[in-house]
């Protein structure tokens, strides 16, 4: 089970979080994402906070120059906390939040958070959670660019890429790759061939098969 929803349903001891969910859906609306699909956009208001019944998102820093640089993922029961304090201080979007997965999002509107907060008193404990949670996702990242070698980081990310989607074949062009981990596509094809040698994964046309 996602952590989460672990503390969710630990912050409720008289209530299950399927109650809980059932309530906070009579306060936003419910939506589908195809996979590609960007549910949050940098520089925007924050009008809605994501909340993952199904599926999974990214969610990337940009910099000056548009390039893109992944923070961390939000899976079943993660809420986009980024969005969260965006809407709570009335800032617009620092961040680009896109669905890795076909996904099933409830979104909350920013103005009925103040009223969830007080009817649903368990909610606090769990918005701390999913800040602690991602502090230390973003302290991971922080980690990996100072410390880690860039195979070691492409690896990272591609079998943390499998464990959410469940499948050993990802399917990603070398660009994408560079994008998301903030680097040259030319650097990605050498360490993928150099993994291939290794054996340690099998490349295809726009696909990357781990072994």
């Amino acid at each position: 089970m996602n952590p989460s929803f672990k503390s969710l349903r630990h912050a409720s001891q008289q209530k299950p979080i399927s109650d809980i969910i059932a309530e906070l859906k009579e306060e936003g609306y419910e939506r589908e994402f195809k996979k590609g699909d960007v549910l949050v956009k940098p520089g925007r208001p924050i009008s809605d906070i994501p909340i993952i019944l199904e599926g999974a998102i990214s969610v990337y820093q940009l910099d000056d120059d548009y390039r893109e640089m992944l923070l961390y993922y939000l899976e079943k029961g993660d809420m986009c906390i980024m969005s969260f304090m965006g809407g709570l201080y009335n800032e617009s979007s620092k961040i680009k939040a896109v669905a890795t997965e076909d996904s099933h999002v409830l979104l909350i509107p920013v103005q009925k958070i103040g009223k969830i907060i007080k009817h649903h008193p368990e909610w606090v404990e769990y918005i701390f959670d999913v800040y602690h949670q991602r502090f230390h996702e973003l302290l991971d990242v922080v980690n990996a660019v100072a410390f880690k070698k860039m195979d070691e980081r492409l690896l990272d990310f591609i079998e943390k890429k499998r464990e959410i989607t469940g499948k050993s074949t990802l399917k990603i062009t070398h660009e994408e790759l560079a994008n998301e981990l903030g680097t040259a596509r030319v650097v990605i094809s050498r360490l993928l061939k150099e993994l291939e040698k290794k054996e340690v994964l099998k490349l295809g046309r726009n696909k990357i098969t781990l072994l």
